[in-house]
């Protein structure tokens, strides 16, 4: 079919499909846009984008899995081509936008469908500077933009249509060119649409820590963006190593990071192929048993010397390889080699060691074998085999390549294109399980999911949520520069997650209390919400008094006479100030003045009641350090040298009485201190003690910026309103602000706070049920 398109107002949505569907659209370029069906003329990009998705075979993919998000697409459709083109309706249309995709990676359920295309195309032709206003909408902007679809649309335009869109200011133009190269992702060689298969290949001998979240979702990405195959694999080609038990966990954490994989597969299913072909390439006279000991062969590849068993002949070869299948002991002393090229400037293809004898059980193939492959050559054999297209590798394992390779063609098996991608490096971070086991097995940590661990189990026990996590793996994209990066950057993506949606509590240093006695006050309490621009997150109960408790901080930094608003209650004049012989506050007195609603110049503090029908919780606030001293190791350092010993902290608090309802997971935000997540809920209240047995336990989670404890008090003058920020200090404002309680957030809609709290709670069961405690309903 033929599809004529405007030079100056292409019809962009519909590109993409016939670039991402393939279909057999012939392109001319003109002053329309128009696609003949038949008797009839479509005209719209709307329209014939929605012709080509119902002509394809990808129709049932690009428009929805079911009536229901089909409906969203149709309304995405609308919203790109009305309200989102329309100057008048934009600011507010890119405000909604906005409010969506705090969530989201695409408009419609987890894969891309052509509201992403309709709603990218709009978006490219607003002005730049205003959508850079906007984080969400630039990140998802950007996401799509490093697709290959996208890029390969947006390279074929004529200038014309570059041309018609709006001039970025220059304040955006410079902006643009401060940005790193983040967030790309290049075209796979050779992908078509349907049929890339990639693979997430683990070994079950350890956790999963947060480099492999970045392998498994990037894999998962490329599955998405080619409605291809994501092969789980567990490469068990190591006996000693395997651990069943391993298994297990590493699979619930692929779940939890919400990876569908299409097929579950083990390397071991390959076992008596791989002997054949290890047989036949030994017949071929492309590899040789060698019985040289492991120091002598280090010696000898490092200074490219044949081994002595080089050109053993076939006879003599089988020969040993007979001994190293019945785990003989001598057999034990063999291993097999590949006859590549000791004269290589690549280490890796002299002669590498390709199977070795292990008479030892397999979890999965028990004693049948005693003899097992190296993975350098199960890989390629299995990636093969199975039906892998391309298979994503570190930068590391590039000097392995050539192997890989090699492999291929001399067993005569398909090709596999492999595409590199940089490690995930991360200060102060060991990602070995060597290291880390020898954390565990030392003391310093109380387990693999310690919340200091950069294992996905620590982690999320740290708060990390996995739309967090997603959205940071999305963000650094496909690049191969080998970077050591800060946790900072992770944790500040997963502020933005937790923020619209985290309840607001407070909690008072327990050792640093002063007791107000307010003149007028009497025992009452009154529901307020839990968030001040977020609704759907409920309401709490706060509880008044003639008598509260600030910290001490605060009380240094108030005088007499002054106007103080407390938050989730109101404005409150300080009539006295009682001072110890030192002159430390021991207590003050104050009045009521709730009929002011005057908080633009106030200093805003958290406060606890002396109430009867509502005791304080004892609450432990508990804040991690790194493990290590040294942001970056050198090739030479032992990590030994480098522990910190002072990387954990317990605060003891007088916790709001409402964390007595807290659920194992549940992250909260103690305002003016952070964002917390309950590792421990808090027990029944003991009548002799007073104290809640066991305490509420609240674990710090760092939101790219906090270093420390932070204290109340102080008279900070920052341009974000206290009541909600994380800083390590909280005091007046300059903003005005029309009620007591701001966020930094703009409100999400109902249903997408809700589609994220229900995320978080799925999470928050399962950390809960791995720990083996009880979820409370």
């Amino acid at each position: 079919m033929d599809l004529l398109c405007s030079k100056n107002l292409p019809p962009i949505a519909s590109l993409i499909v016939a670039e991402y569907t393939k279909l057999p659209v012939k392109i001319r370029w003109g002053a329309e846009n128009k696609l003949v069906v038949g008797s009839s003329a479509l005209t719209s990009d709307k329209s014939i984008a929605r012709f080509l998705v119902r002509s394809g075979s990808l129709a049932s993919s690009l428009y929805g899995t079911n009536e229901l998000s089909a409906t969203e697409v149709d309304h995405w459709l609308d919203f790109a081509s009305l309200r989102l083109a329309c100057e008048k309706d934009q600011e507010a249309a890119l405000d909604y936008l906005e409010k969506v995709l705090a969530p989201s990676t695409f408009l419609v359920g987890e894969r891309i469908t052509l509201a992403d295309f309709a709603v990218w195309a709009s978006l490219r032709s607003c002005d730049q500077a205003t959508v850079d206003l906007y984080p969400n909408i630039q990140r998802y902007y950007k996401h799509l933009s490093a697709m290959p679809h996208f890029i390969s649309v947006s390279s074929k335009l004529p200038a014309a249509s570059e041309m018609s869109k709006p001039a970025p200011s220059s304040s955006a133009t410079a902006k643009k060119t401060k940005k790193k190269d983040e967030g790309k992702f290049i075209e796979l060689e050779g992908a078509k649409q349907g049929e890339v298969v990639v693979r997430f290949p683990p070994e079950a001998s350890g956790y999963l820590h947060v480099g492999h979240a970045k392998a498994a979702l990037l894999n998962q990405y490329y599955q998405q963006t080619y409605n291809g195959k994501l092969i789980m694999r567990f490469d068990d080609t190591n006996p000693a190593k395997e651990n069943a038990d391993f298994e297990k966990i590493i699979l619930e954490d692929v779940k939890l990071l919400g990876i569908k994989y299409d097929m579950l597969s083990y390397t071991s299913n390959h076992f008596d192929t791989m002997l054949d072909l290890c047989e036949r390439m030994i017949k071929e006279g492309n590899a040789f048993v060698d019985d040289t000991d492991g120091e002598t062969m280090k010696l000898e590849r490092s200074n490219r010397a044949d081994s002595k068993n080089r050109n053993n002949d076939v006879a003599k070869n089988l020969t040993m390889w007979s001994e190293m299948k019945a785990g003989t002991e001598y057999g034990q002393t063999c291993c097999v080699r590949a006859k590549i090229d000791m004269n290589s400037d690549n280490g890796c293809m002299r002669d590498p060691t390709i199977y070795r004898c292990k008479p030892e059980a397999h979890p999965h193939t028990g004693l049948k074998y005693k003899v097992y492959p190296t993975y350098d050559f199960a890989c390629p054999i299995v990636d093969s085999v199975e039906g892998v297209t391309h298979a994503l590798r570190t930068t590391e394992y590039h000097d392995r390549d050539d192997q890989y390779f090699w492999f291929l063609k001399k067993l005569g098996l398909r090709h596999v294109h492999i595409w590199e991608y940089s490690r995930l490096n991360l200060q102060h971070t060991v990602l070995s399980k060597r290291k880390l086991t020898w954390f565990v097995a030392e003391g310093h940590v109380t387990g693999w999911d310690d919340p200091r661990f950069p294992t996905v189990r620590g982690v999320l026990r740290r708060g990390m949520t996995v739309e967090g996590l997603k959205q940071f793996i999305i963000a650094q994209g496909g690049s191969r520069s080998v970077v050591t990066m800060e946790w900072d950057k992770i944790w500040a993506f997963n502020k933005k997650v937790i923020d619209p949606i985290a309840p607001r509590y407070f909690a008072l240093l327990k050792k640093d209390v002063i007791p107000v006695y307010v003149d007028g006050a009497v025992e009452s309490s009154q529901l307020q919400p839990k968030h001040p621009k977020n609704t759907e997150i409920g309401e709490k109960t706060v509880y008044y008094s003639n008598k509260v408790f600030i910290e001490g901080a605060d009380a240094a930094s108030l005088k007499e006479g002054e106007t103080v608003t407390f938050i989730n209650w109101g404005n409150l004049i300080i009539t006295g100030i009682k001072r110890t012989g030192s002159g430390s506050v021991e207590s003050l007195t104050a009045k009521l003045d709730l009929a002011n609603k005057d908080f633009k110049k106030t200093l805003k503090i958290t406060w606890l009641a002396d109430h009867t029908d509502a005791a304080h919780v004892t609450t432990q606030c508990v804040h991690y350090r790194d493990l290590l001293s040294k942001p970056v190791l050198a090739p030479d350092d032992d990590f030994k040298d480098y522990i910190n010993k002072d990387s954990k902290e317990v605060y003891h608090m007088l916790g709001d009485p409402n964390l007595a309802s807290l659920k194992k997971g549940d992250i909260i935000q103690l305002q003016r201190r952070g964002y917390y997540i309950c590792d421990q809920p808090a027990g029944p209240l003991d009548i002799h003690s007073c104290q809640n047995s066991p305490p509420c336990i609240l674990i710090n989670i760092p939101d790219g910026h906090q270093k420390e404890m932070p204290t109340a008090g102080g008279k900070q003058k920052s341009s974000v309103a206290p009541t909600d920020s994380g800083d390590a200090k909280a005091g007046r404002a300059k903003k005005p602000s029309s009620s007591v309680e701001t966020t930094t957030n703009s409100p999400m809609t109902s249903d997408v706070a809700l589609e994220l709290h229900n995320k978080i709670v799925e999470q928050r069961n399962q950390v809960a049920a791995w720990r083996q405690l009880p979820i409370a309903q």
